[in-house]
């Protein structure tokens, strides 16, 4: 424990010794880590809605007239279940589908509030057996009498799923680079600290010092500000996306049928994902930067 609370006591002392350069080091981190924040957000809301559709790409959604009864509904169905490729058929009212449309808004349902009377149609949603299928029973359904409109979303989970893989990779690669140029900058903070101890650093060798002993207030050092920068970056993340999903929360349930990710979600994990990244880039500098001087 006192070898613990030694390296912590001198990796400040060097920090506040070199703080011109560990505050580089903590913006150049932090702008590097907001960058990849940005890429997380975005991947991972579309991954959420591509989610979301994907569940729903065996059901096909048959919208019907107002002036359709559900006797002529229930004929409908009947007819439809001999398609081939159909599993099975199910009736949704008007109230069933909003009630259904207020459960996926979450929080945000009781918008559905002021609509006054229920726009929406009546419905068939018909299950299929595959994909291949669903093809053939979507053309078939498109000749009867009484459908409005069909839902079909396969096409959109495809185009969705090459946009989340694209952003994926992307930010993985994207990731690679910045931790590498991360690495980079920590290293040179502390090889200046190293630097301006080296000849206290050689008396501690002399004297039969491990180099764990040595290489212990730099590996902190390293540390403290990737810890420092990812809570920054975390912290400017979480509040620049929650105003945006204050601003255009509402526009964003209109236009996508479905609400972005809760920012208390996404903070948890950016302090989580952040942190472990910073203190791993902390780590891995301060290594880099000891390598030369504790191998002589």
């Amino acid at each position: 424990m006192g070898r613990l609370f030694y390296n912590i006591k001198q990796a400040f002392q060097q920090m506040w010794r070199n703080r011109g350069m560990a505050l580089a080091s903590i913006f150049a981190i932090t702008a590097m880590m907001l960058i990849l924040g940005i890429f997380f957000v975005m991947v991972v809301n579309i991954s959420l809605f591509t989610e979301m559709i994907k569940n729903d790409y065996e059901k096909i959604e048959v919208y019907l007239y107002d002036d359709v009864s559900e006797e002529e509904a229930k004929v409908m169905m009947n007819t439809i279940e001999t398609f081939g490729g159909v599993k099975e058929t199910a009736f949704r009212t008007k109230a069933e589908a909003l009630m259904m449309l207020k459960t996926k808004w979450g929080d945000n349902g009781y918008l559905l509030d002021t609509l006054g009377d229920n726009p929406l149609p009546n419905s068939i949603v018909v299950t299929v057996d595959t994909l291949e299928s669903a093809h053939n029973v979507y053309s078939k359904l498109g000749e009867l009498d009484g459908v409005e409109d069909i839902s079909f979303f396969q096409e959109t989970v495809d185009k969705l799923m090459k946009v989340s893989n694209f952003l994926q990779i992307g930010a993985l690669i994207l990731m690679a680079f910045l931790i590498v140029v991360s690495v980079v900058v920590v290293a040179n903070t502390i090889k200046l600290t190293v630097l301006a101890r080296s000849r206290e650093i050689s008396i501690m060798k002399y004297i039969g010092a491990t180099n764990w002993f040595i290489r212990g207030p730099f590996l902190v050092e390293g540390i403290v500000i990737g810890i420092i920068s990812s809570l920054i970056a975390a912290g400017i993340t979480y509040f620049v996306y929650n105003e945006v999903i204050q601003l255009t929360g509402r526009q964003i349930l209109t236009i996508l049928g479905a609400p972005p990710v809760s920012s208390s979600y996404l903070a948890v994990n950016l302090i989580i994902i952040f942190v472990a990244m910073g203190v791993s880039i902390g780590a891995s500098g301060s290594i880099v930067s000891m390598r030369r001087y504790l191998d002589k």
